[in-house]
């Protein structure tokens, strides 16, 4: 009798929100919980994403797991043999690529959990975002509170008058705020 692999299936898992509603700290924690359960975990973030260290994942809040920096989604590819869960921050500054590569990984029986922002400063689908979404097995979306009238955050807005796409920052760059408080701006401008 042929008895198959007990390798469990693999699956994607995306958590979304706008800036500062914990997406980065929910992905820590959940790979926090897979490293603890002795699987082999891998991390990345695009290279480009330098705000609070080069090669550590970092929430808001401080809190850190070390990471692969990549300049491409296919490099991630190639750093992960023999792993069992992957975890990919700031997703949505990769290519396109990256729902190829997150498909694979999980077609290899690999947990695959991605992070990002769903939405950019404009208030729209962020990159590859919508479609990694689509392809998940679990979406999880995060909120921040609107620092204007506290109900549930729906977008980052950008303070500075910088009109590109991906503009790195903080607080000083960007402010959570919900739909309606971003409608009213928008009116404003």
């Amino acid at each position: 009798m042929f008895l198959e692999s007990a390798k469990k299936p693999g699956c994607i898992e995306v958590i979304c929100g706008s800036m500062f509603s914990g997406k980065t700290e929910e992905l820590i924690r959940r790979l926090r919980r897979a490293k603890f359960a002795n699987l082999k975990v891998e991390i990345f973030k695009p290279k480009i994403d330098v705000r609070y260290s080069d090669e550590e994942v970092v929430s808001h809040d401080s809190n850190s797991i070390m990471s692969t920096p990549v300049d491409s989604s296919s490099n991630i590819l190639l750093l992960t043999s023999d792993v069992d869960v992957v975890g990919i921050d700031e997703v949505q500054f990769f290519d396109e690529g990256i729902v190829d590569v997150v498909q694979s990984l999980a077609s290899r029986g690999i947990r695959v959990i991605c992070a990002g922002l769903d939405m950019d400063y404009l208030g729209k689908p962020f990159g590859p975002m919508p479609n990694l979404m689509a392809v998940a097995e679990d979406v999880t979306k995060v909120h921040a509170i609107c620092v204007r009238c506290g109900d549930l955050a729906y977008v980052s807005n950008r303070l500075s008058d910088s009109d590109k796409l991906v503009v790195l920052g903080e607080k000083d760059i960007y402010e959570p705020i919900c739909r309606n408080c971003f409608n009213k701006l928008k009116g404003d401008k």
